[in-house]
Formats: structure tokens, sequence, C-alpha cells
């Protein structure tokens, strides 16, 4: 497992019972996380300073509720990396932090690569992954299908002080691929972050179970003769880290590298690691 360990503004604090309590900068939140079975060493609902928690309804959905004040949105820094969060609609936040470890990953081979770098980042949500690989010099393409979500990653590329060297496109992210092959146009390095499913402003269907292998497949295409890495992440339940090791290492056999896998994780305060998804990587010789 890679486990990010490396935030100041941020920090799983306890666990417990389907939730995790967690720290943003001066903000403390409780929402649900499937992977937590376990009994939790303390009230979670009574922590002294919680701001707010995220409750799910019976029927689906939920809702967050507020116990204490609490800016609408505020800025967490990562290094040298700014985002802003605020509580969303599906518990979220618009930032996963866990995704720190690949963050770092990234940023350490593009900036040893010594050369110009060109990334696509697919289904590239709020630009976490963005900013950190235009952050290290590269010139990246951001292509995600909610407008909202592109707007954000613009305000969070900005925080971090990147004014250029980024393309933000709100499209679906087959279509994207399939009109920059016929393009013509290449990258060095892919990042994705598919979703288990969803759909594409004009109602495009997608299933990861079905779609990831031939997305791959397609997105390889695109790769430059020189490429860097190919990396995906993935937060769908019961897809093992050597799936997408399998996926990387079938598609990319006309090219010299390595697939490496993993769970990634954060750790908590507790001692122990929470597990937060799987990602996979080839990198090329």
């Amino acid at each position: 497992m890679k486990i990010a360990q490396n935030w100041k503004d941020y920090s799983v604090i306890a666990t417990g019972d389907g939730y995790k309590l967690e720290r943003w900068k001066d903000v403390v939140l409780l929402r649900p996380d499937p992977q937590v079975i376990w009994k939790p060493q303390t009230d979670l609902f009574a922590y002294p300073s919680l701001n707010a928690f995220y409750k799910r309804s019976e029927r689906g959905g939920g809702g967050w509720k507020i116990l204490r004040p609490m800016p609408e949105e505020w800025t967490v820094s990562y290094r040298d990396l700014h985002f802003k969060v605020k509580p969303m609609g599906f518990k979220h936040t618009g930032l996963f932090p866990e995704q720190a470890v690949n963050w770092d990953y990234m940023s350490d081979l593009i900036k040893n690569a010594r050369r110009p770098v060109k990334v696509l980042n697919l289904f590239a949500y709020t630009g976490g992954a963005t900013v950190a690989c235009a952050k290290a010099g590269a010139e990246v393409t951001h292509v995600d299908a909610a407008k909202g979500m592109v707007e954000r990653a613009g305000e969070n590329a900005r925080l971090s002080g990147i004014q250029t060297g980024i393309r933000y496109i709100v499209d679906d992210c087959k279509k994207f691929v399939q009109r920059e092959l016929r393009r013509g146009h290449r990258y060095d390095a892919v990042v994705m972050d598919p979703p288990s499913y969803g759909r594409g402003p004009n109602g495009e269907i997608w299933k990861i179970e079905g779609e990831l292998y031939p997305f791959v497949e397609l997105c390889a295409g695109l790769l430059s003769d020189d490429p860097l890495f190919f990396l995906i992440n993935s937060y769908t339940t019961g897809l093992q880290p050597m799936v997408l090791k399998n996926i990387l290492t079938l598609t990319m056999k006309k090219y010299r590298g390595t697939a490496d896998a993993y769970e990634v994780g954060i750790q908590t305060e507790e001692g122990i690691a929470l597990p937060c998804g799987a990602g996979g990587i080839f990198v090329y010789e």
C-alpha cells in the first residue's frame, strides 16, 4: 500500500461504524466510508470540535448536518499545491487527499524527465493531478464532463500559482480521445480516474467493468514515441490492484517498461492505514 502521510492541512482523526472523522485545516468533518467496518474507539459524533457530518438517507443520497459555524468553502494546501474544498453532494469535498501519493509520483517522473512533457488527464474532476503535473512543469490537458468541476480545477490551478500551461475541456472523455486520435495529437503521459458508473453531457453511459480495458487500449494510441507514464486510479469496490496491472501490461505490450499496482491509503491518528482505492501505473523505459 502507498500511504499519503505528508499532509499538514489534512488528517484522519478516528474511524469506526462506517465513518471517518477528518480535519480539513481548521474544519472537522465526519463522512461515511464503506471500508470502515470496525467499531470506533471513541464516540465520533461527540467529538468536541466537529463542524458537520454527512448523514445517508435510507431512500438513497443524504445531506450535511451543520453543528458548528464553518466557512462555506476554504483552502487546504499540500506542499506547494493549494485547493478549494467545501461540503458537497454525495458526501464529497472536492478533493481526495490520498491521491497525494500519485501527485508526488507523477511530479517526480515529470521533473526527472528533464524535457517538455504533455499530460492528458481524463475524468479529471477538480484537478488534483492536473495541478500537480502542471506545477512540476508539464503541459496538461484537463478533461471532465462536469463543467462545474472543470471550473473548480481552474480555481485550484490559479490558487497554486499556475496561470498558463493547462487546457480545460468539458467533454465526454471517450469522445474527446477519439477526436484526438483523428487529429493526430499525442501525449507523453496519460492519467485517468474513471468512475464506476457515469453519464456524459449528452447521456453517454460509462460502466467500468465493460469499458475500462477497451478505453485504456484506445488511449494507448495517443502516446508519443517517447512516453513517460500511464496511470489509472480507481475507487471501484472489488476492482483489485492486480486488475489494473494486468490491463496496463496487456495494453502496453509494444512499449518497454514496467507495470506496477498498489492500494492507496491514508494513515490515521489511531495508528492504522485506511484503504482508499487502488492505483496502477506503467512507467516507460
